[in-house]
């Protein structure tokens, strides 16, 4: 069944996105869509009959086939080639850790600096098999990446509650990839944090920081109850349109220790130009007895098919998929997801009981 002309080139831009193409050339395809999206029935129809897609602005020679194939009713010329161009597994390993996992927990849409509407991410989530997704956009203080105040935060979590009424049999959890702080704070409204399915933390500033003051950062961050995951440890870029990065310098054992300590799983970054944390760190980790995330930290729907990265270094690096928490199902994720809340939660209100108790007697 060929597709219609806004699927199909959305669908290009998927391909090509997985494939790690120009990001000019992906964008082109996604404005065309868009540009198709917004006409009206009549316009579209008019355009149709008449095959004049070339005449409007902003769709080029390309995208124009694309579109007419289409709307004739046949698969796409270039559609099919990249169809078949990813056909091909895009790693050599990691394939039955793939199947494995239930979810990914660090994605990013239009809301911060995704290149993709909410709707779409979780989408191209469930048609890759994934049983729940989280939405992870940044946290306030990084302003280069739109991150989202407490309003818009809350803002999102409605618009998850209305996506999530269209998606029967798949989850959409409330996440946040929150910013540490120098202090080793969470860079977000602890109410708020408390009332989110995941959060990931990580150090986005400062990264040239000395290993005395990132190690201490970093823990203080790990301890945090409401730490779920932390996200690319080192910070390092090894190649891509950003240019290259030197990991942070950071007390590994000390920081792992923390992580298995305070529960909260160390994420390996499947993205292509982070591979993070690199591979001698994910073996540290391993031997630590920390858990894992395997996260694709997607800013765009083909680059959610970057998971099979991770995995494939995850399965070099001998690590057990019970050991791998986007493994689990949903309810056991966030039955630990939220454990550390609700005994941190207690834990205060007993300390509040105490002092009450001893100003009564004083």
């Amino acid at each position: 069944m060929s597709p219609d002309p806004v699927a199909a080139l959305r669908e290009v831009g998927f391909w090509l996105e997985r494939s790690r193409a120009d990001t000019h050339r992906v964008k082109a395809h996604r404005r065309a869509a868009d540009l198709v999206e917004e006409m009206s029935p009549a316009e579209r129809d008019r355009h149709a009959a008449k095959n004049s897609w070339s005449t409007v602005r902003g769709l080029g020679p390309k995208t124009v086939a694309i579109i007419s194939q289409a709307v004739a009713g046949d698969v796409p010329t270039y559609l099919a080639e990249q169809r078949a161009a990813g056909a091909a597994p895009l790693a050599a390993g990691g394939a039955e850790l793939r199947a494995a996992l239930r979810g990914d927990l660090h994605v990013h849409s239009t809301w911060s600096d995704g290149g993709s509407p909410l709707a779409e991410m979780m989408a191209t989530a469930r048609a890759l098999g994934h049983e729940y997704c989280a939405i992870t956009d940044h946290s306030p203080r990084l302003r280069v990446a739109n991150g989202l105040s407490a309003e818009r935060l809350q803002e999102q979590w409605a618009a998850i509650e209305e996506l999530q009424a269209e998606l029967d049999g798949f989850r959409v959890l409330r996440g946040i990839e929150v910013d540490i702080l120098d202090d080793g704070g969470l860079d977000q409204e602890r109410a708020l944090l408390d009332q989110l399915d995941i959060v990931v933390a990580s150090v986005h500033s400062n990264l040239r920081a000395d290993s005395e003051t990132m190690t201490v950062r970093m823990v203080t961050a790990i301890a945090n109850p409401r730490t779920n995951v932390l996200g690319h440890c080192t910070g390092r870029l090894v190649t891509g349109e950003r240019g290259v990065r030197p990991e942070s310098v950071f007390d590994a054992e000390v920081v792992f220790e923390a992580c298995r300590q305070f529960d909260v799983a160390v994420e390996i970054n499947s993205r292509p130009e982070r591979r993070d944390p690199p591979s001698r760190l994910i073996e540290l980790a391993r031997d630590t007895g920390c858990l894992f995330s395997i996260d694709t930290d997607a800013h765009a729907p083909g680059q959610l098919d970057f998971q099979t990265y991770g995995c494939e270094r995850a399965e070099a690096a001998g690590i057990k998929p019970e050991r791998i928490i986007n493994t689990w199902p949903v309810d056991r994720l966030l039955g630990w997801a939220g454990a550390k809340k609700t005994a941190a939660a207690k834990q205060a209100a007993q300390k509040q009981a105490a002092r009450l108790r001893a100003g009564r007697r004083s």
